[in-house]
């Protein structure tokens, strides 16, 4: 069985691994415990410890499933990712719930990226009946040229905790729509929303081996999936150091690779900005989802003309922030992710202080009571960030905003591109020509103008330039660039 009750109350369930299209319980027989991190002993699910016998037998039922996928026609196998998205939006609710309370961000939150996910399943469904290629003139007047698209084959999926449907969704949807068969690793932290997320796949009639899921840790299944010779793309979400570890594995064997990493990501604040609507994109940019998103808004670069007035009334709104339970209504930034990420959120505060720059609020633990068991942070804010301290540099992935003054908006972009990182940057402005400039200049793979860094919409290319990204890029029709290979074909009489 996938699980073993609905997820409506506060039981914990039991998932298992989905290959060739049953639900298969670890070879080995061992767990892993997904927690709540609202409340620590509150154990969400009990997932697959798989090894690599689970995975050698996922990608053996792909690569048995393949072929037959591989002639169905993009209008048939659009037609399942449809049934998929009906299904996925049916359970928004269900769905949504175990996503909160296994990684702690807010229902409304948790809801809407589950939806999110039910609108790219529709977005590929129609990818179905696009064009895959073009007719080429050739020199001999006697044949025909023309290009064509054909699947890699297995793609192996390995996805994050921090957005457990929408990432995964984003991936294994293009992979599917192009004729690949796929393997999917998700997040043993969010396995529960996992095992949702593949039943909507299983009972929207999908050919057994055509999606399977393999729920383990990192360093046995996400590396596996990357060392294994049966699979022939693997496109991945996560650290850089993982990243890079799985990007070098890959390329040593000459499969394709792809991946999205870290961010650094700034918001530049002009001295002719709307400064509301900038402290409103800061907040919401860098601190919702407890601030764990790569696009998150990290570095707050402001001019000098108009830092005193944007840092009161930032600290002003930061302070209004309800901490608390994401399954709560009033609450507004739920718990870090898990343990390990508090810790890390924790020491990324001490060392900002110890480096000398000035916590002017949050970076705590909640007085209330009933957060005492959770992995709340209260949202802080640095003020004096020189741009080699360490919070001004590395990925935090927690609720953190670091102040750093521009003298101008030169200056600002310069401080800006300072970073090992590219994926995302934000400027807000009324002049048309510090738009154009920023514009530019930034080298960031999406950057966005009097919007808040984070987020991209589905059917635009979504990737990063630096240390952020492969140079790949996902999501709209971008992704067939990754997922499929042209072939040329040149026809005489």
């Amino acid at each position: 069985m996938a699980i073993n009750d609905k997820m409506t109350g506060t039981d914990a369930v039991t998932v298992d691994n989905y290959i060739g299209g049953t639900w298969v319980a670890p070879a080995a027989g061992r767990r892993l415990s997904s927690i709540n991190p609202a409340r620590r002993n509150e154990v969400v699910g009990f997932a697959p410890d798989s090894d690599l016998n689970d995975l050698n037998q996922a990608v053996s039922a792909a690569n048995e499933a393949r072929r037959a996928w591989r002639k169905m026609t993009g209008a048939q196998r659009g037609a399942l990712l449809f049934k998929a998205a009906d299904l996925l939006e049916s359970r928004m609710e269900e769905i949504g719930r175990a996503m909160t309370r296994e990684m702690g961000k807010t229902l409304p939150e948790a809801k809407g990226e589950t939806a999110r996910g039910a609108a790219i399943l529709r977005y590929y469904a129609g990818e179905g009946m696009r064009p895959v290629g073009d007719v080429i003139p050739s020199t001999d007047a006697e044949a025909l040229m023309y290009t064509t698209r054909v699947p890699l084959g297995v793609v192996g999926v390995i996805s994050p905790w921090n957005f457990p449907v929408a990432i995964p969704v984003w991936k294994m949807a293009p992979a599917l729509i192009y004729g690949n068969t796929v393997v999917w690793k998700p997040a043993a932290e969010t396995s529960v929303t996992a095992a949702l997320v593949m039943a909507c796949f299983a009972e929207a009639g999908f050919p057994a081996g055509v999606v399977n899921m393999v729920i383990g840790d990192g360093p046995v299944i996400g590396q596996g999936i990357a060392e294994h010779s049966g699979i022939h793309g693997v496109t991945f979400t996560g650290s850089n150091a993982v990243g890079k570890k799985v990007g070098q594995t890959v390329l040593a064997r000459g499969a394709k690779y792809q991946l999205e990493m870290g961010g650094k990501n700034p918001i530049i604040v002009a001295a002719d900005a709307d400064l509301d609507l900038a402290v409103d994109a800061t907040i919401s940019g860098g601190l919702r989802s407890t601030g764990q998103k790569c696009t998150a808004t990290s570095r707050v670069i402001v001019v000098r003309d108009v830092y005193e007035t944007f840092k009161t009334k930032l600290l002003e709104k930061v302070g209004s922030l309800r901490v608390g339970d994401g399954l709560r209504p009033e609450t507004w930034l739920g718990p870090c992710a898990s343990e390990k990420q508090y810790d890390t959120v924790r020491r990324y505060i001490r060392q900002g202080t110890e480096e000398g720059a000035v916590l002017l609020t949050g970076g705590e633990t909640p007085n209330d009571p009933d957060l005492q068991d959770g992995f709340f942070v209260t949202p802080a804010v640095f003020d004096r960030v020189a741009p080699s301290m360490t919070i001004a540099r590395e990925e935090i992935f927690g609720p953190v905003l670091a102040l750093i003054e521009a003298s101008d908006l030169g200056e600002a972009i310069e401080l800006a591109n300072d970073t090992d990182y590219g994926l995302s940057a934000s400027l807000y402005t009324r002049d048309l020509r510090n738009v154009l400039t920023f514009v530019d200049e930034l080298d960031a793979g999406l950057v966005r103008v009097n919007a808040e860094t984070a987020g991209v919409e589905l059917q635009a290319p979504f990737g990063g330039m630096k240390n952020s990204s492969s140079h790949s890029r996902e999501q709209g029709q971008a992704a067939i660039e990754f997922y499929t290979s042209v072939k040329t074909v040149f026809i005489k009489p």
